[in-house]
């Protein structure tokens, strides 16, 4: 188990404490997480080197105190994975880093207005799924989740649910290389046909509304424990997914032991709009270790006052 400390009168709250962060194999997601690190950081924590596991074995790894925290615990999406590692006896995940992520299927606009697909339902007919036909072989290529995210169980699942198991191939692999090879496509004037996630990048380039449309789902269909769960969104859109916040997820022994850290974790937020935009200029190629630092500093002097109240109330939870 990684160290807890005692907190003396005048004493930074993380002094001599150890804590480790782990992130999965998206690259975009070192921002967030290099944010809680540099707010641990001015607690005193001596943080290590930010770890790439997946999402599942990520888990687990913070329930055995292998690893400290992760933050990008997408809730209710990553919701077996928190249950199988232990739950709410071995995690702690309090507050809300960032809330209104949407996941879904988008095809081309182009495409859509001229046969009038808004339902992923509708690629059941061989004839519209072929539109999507990258490789010859009859079926719509979908670019779709890279396998350990999670979002693959629930693609996996509305193939069959949907009845698309004949007509739609789950292409797998590397997100980064599968959907730039979809904006490749996009670019020469081909139908495409993708999922994503918000907030990221792709919408950036990709535009829903003008360069793409969201599928709609004929239900509300989730594996897990999920099933039965309603997907549909408020203005009654339903993308089949479930609308996810992104939260930090800790080992609760470190996180009982280190009340400075718990509350940090719970209270700190950033917004959709801040993440995209950092991960549109990584992929626009600042997106070396120095680059992301540099961003995270800047989005910590764009928002001081923010970053200090944070500190602030979690030196005031250690009594410090």
């Amino acid at each position: 188990m990684l160290g807890a400390g005692t907190t003396l009168a005048g004493d930074l709250p993380g002094e001599g404490v150890k804590a480790q962060p782990i992130k999965s194999s998206i690259a975009e997601e070192t921002f967030q997480t290099l944010l809680v690190v540099k707010a641990l950081e001015a607690l005193g924590y001596e943080v290590g080197d930010i770890k790439e596991i997946e999402y599942a074995a990520g888990h687990v790894a913070i329930a055995n105190g292998d690893a400290t925290f992760m933050a990008d615990h997408w809730d209710p999406l990553h919701a077996d994975f928190y249950t199988k590692a232990g739950g709410d006896e071995k995690l702690y995940r309090e507050g809300v880093y960032s809330s209104g992520a949407l996941q879904g299927y988008l095809i081309d606009k182009k495409t859509s207005d001229a046969y009038g697909i808004t339902n992923i339902s509708q690629l059941e007919d061989p004839k519209i799924a072929k539109l999507f036909d990258s490789n010859g072989d009859g079926t719509a290529d979908l670019a779709g989740c890279t396998p350990g995210w999670g979002c693959e169980k629930v693609i996996e699942h509305h193939l069959d649910a949907y009845d698309l198991r004949d007509t739609v191939t789950h292409n797998q692999g590397s997100y980064s290389a599968i959907i730039a090879d979809t904006i490749a496509r996009y670019k020469q004037g081909d139908p495409i046909f993708y999922y994503t996630w918000t907030p990221y990048w792709v919408s950036g380039v990709l535009v829903p509304g003008k360069d793409v449309v969201w599928l709609q789902v004929p239900f509300s269909s989730l594996p897990g424990e999920r099933a039965g769960v309603d997907t549909s969104l408020p203005d009654g859109s339903n993308y089949g997914f479930q609308a996810n916040t992104q939260r930090i997820v800790a080992n609760r022994e470190w996180a009982e032991a280190n009340p400075a850290a718990a509350k940090l974790f719970s209270i700190m937020q950033l917004s959709n709009n801040d993440i995209s935009s950092q991960n549109l200029r990584m992929r626009d190629g600042e997106k070396s270790v120095a680059d992301i630092e540099r961003h995270t500093n800047a989005w910590i002097r764009a928002n001081q006052e923010t970053f200090d109240g944070w500190i602030a109330e979690a030196k005031k939870a250690a009594g410090s």
